[in-house]
């Protein structure tokens, strides 16, 4: 063998939570050869959920957003490079081909590389003052933009209704500013929520005076003669005035490389249960990825969870081991002092049954798929939330009668 091929190891490109994962499950499972954990960003790895809430709000320290520091991940081991751009993957050569032309061997591939907001594709929707949000440096530029809207009076706007849109009208609010969200849909939260859920959002946002306009179809985004952002304009032709316009439409799976290397990918790399791809030597873990299920369908998720467990089910992969992610997928989301957390999935739920007090605003609310629970959203009810967890994993159904009924005890089902 020569040097390079000696020098091989496990190459990671991502170091946002999946890639962190895949490689400390790699060194606890065993693995004693190089780690490579490649990011594109300056920054070594941080968490995510606080950049539209604490982070953007400026409440937390830089030190407080630190996932692993780079020294930590040394101690295990780890080598952490960050401002890398990964431009191709090699697989006959097994390389990845650097943005400085440079070439890593690599006796086992991990492709945690995450997503990226869908642009506007409006006029206007690249100007000065128009955000999306995904990184730290995307939260701190949403951060001095809404200082400066505070200097100057001026109004935020979020298109996109979905939760980082909510999350950051949110934040927004708290500081006292003018915030409307724009939604195109009749609805908010409409593809993951319940109606009766979505109406309940809709009117926590109102109460703390956020103006939210449902059924709204964006034209173009206005500018001033500096070029930078005023307003938003409507299909009607009318016109709401913005210092800051965040847009949250979701979110594109980066598969790129993937793709360009020929593996299977549609709405992302297409992996199996144990984070599998269409190369017996890559993985992949976090939100760049689409499960193919049992049936056929395939599943994306985008959570801490899913990138945590996903990353577990990659490292054991690569030690020849079967650790298909299998849990009860769950979700969380933070706005104002509520606590919102999704277990299961509702998709395809034909009825519900409300737990607890929905004007108080501590609740769950139950998705039924016939007499099948399938998902669970509690509101500032974690002990619900907890519970249906054990309930889904253990498969294991009350009635729509037994789940809105706050007398019964939910618990006594699991109890053999």
């Amino acid at each position: 063998m020569n040097g390079e091929a000696d020098t091989a190891g496990i190459v990671i490109v991502g170091a946002g939570q999946a890639g962190v994962m895949t490689a400390e499950a790699l060194r606890t499972g065993g693995f004693e050869g190089p780690i490579t954990l490649l990011g594109d960003e300056p920054h070594g790895p941080y968490h995510r959920p606080p950049l539209s809430k604490a982070w953007m709000a400026g409440e937390i320290e830089a030190a407080q957003l630190v996932m692993r520091a780079p020294e930590m991940l040394a101690r295990k081991n780890i080598t952490l490079r960050t401002g890398v751009n990964v431009k191709a993957i090699d697989r006959s050569a097994q390389t990845v081909i650097l943005g400085d032309g440079s070439a890593l061997p690599y006796t086992g591939l991990v492709l945690a590389t995450g997503s990226t907001p869908r642009a506007l594709p409006l006029p206007g929707g690249d100007a000065p003052g128009v955000l999306a949000l995904r990184t730290r440096d995307d939260a701190s530029a949403i951060a001095d933009r809404l200082a400066a809207c505070i200097a100057q009076q001026r109004p935020v706007v979020v298109i996109g209704g979905g939760f980082i849109g909510l999350e950051v009208a949110a934040t927004a609010r708290k500081k006292g500013l003018a915030v409307t969200v724009l939604e195109a849909a009749p609805r908010l939260l409409g593809r993951v929520l319940a109606p009766v859920l979505s109406d309940w959002y809709a009117e926590l946002h109102r109460g703390h005076g956020v103006q939210l306009l449902l059924g709204a179809q964006v034209a173009a985004i206005e500018t001033d003669a500096d070029g930078a952002v005023s307003g938003v304009k409507l299909a009607d032709g009318s016109v709401v005035p913005a210092g800051l316009v965040v847009v949250g439409i979701g979110v594109s799976a980066n598969d790129q490389l993937a793709q360009a290397a020929g593996l299977a990918c549609e709405r992302g790399i297409v992996v199996d249960a144990c984070c599998r791809t269409s190369d017996p030597l890559i993985v992949a873990a976090g939100d760049c990825t689409a499960r193919r299920l049992a049936d056929g369908n395939l599943l994306r998720l985008e959570s801490v969870q899913n990138a945590t467990e996903q990353g577990k089910s990659a490292a054991a992969a690569l030690l020849g081991q079967e650790r298909p992610f299998t849990a009860t997928p769950w979700f969380w989301s933070d706005q104002y002092d509520k606590k919102l957390q999704m277990a299961g999935l509702s998709m395809g739920a034909d009825g519900w049954a409300v737990r607890g007090d929905m004007a108080a605003g501590a609740f769950t609310v139950y998705h039924f798929k016939g007499e099948q629970l399938i998902a669970a959203d509690s509101v500032n009810a974690s002990k619900d939330h907890l519970l249906v967890r054990k309930l889904l994993d253990a498969g294991v159904s009350p009635t729509r009668e037994q789940a809105g009924d706050v007398a019964f005890d939910l618990a006594s089902l699991l109890v053999k």
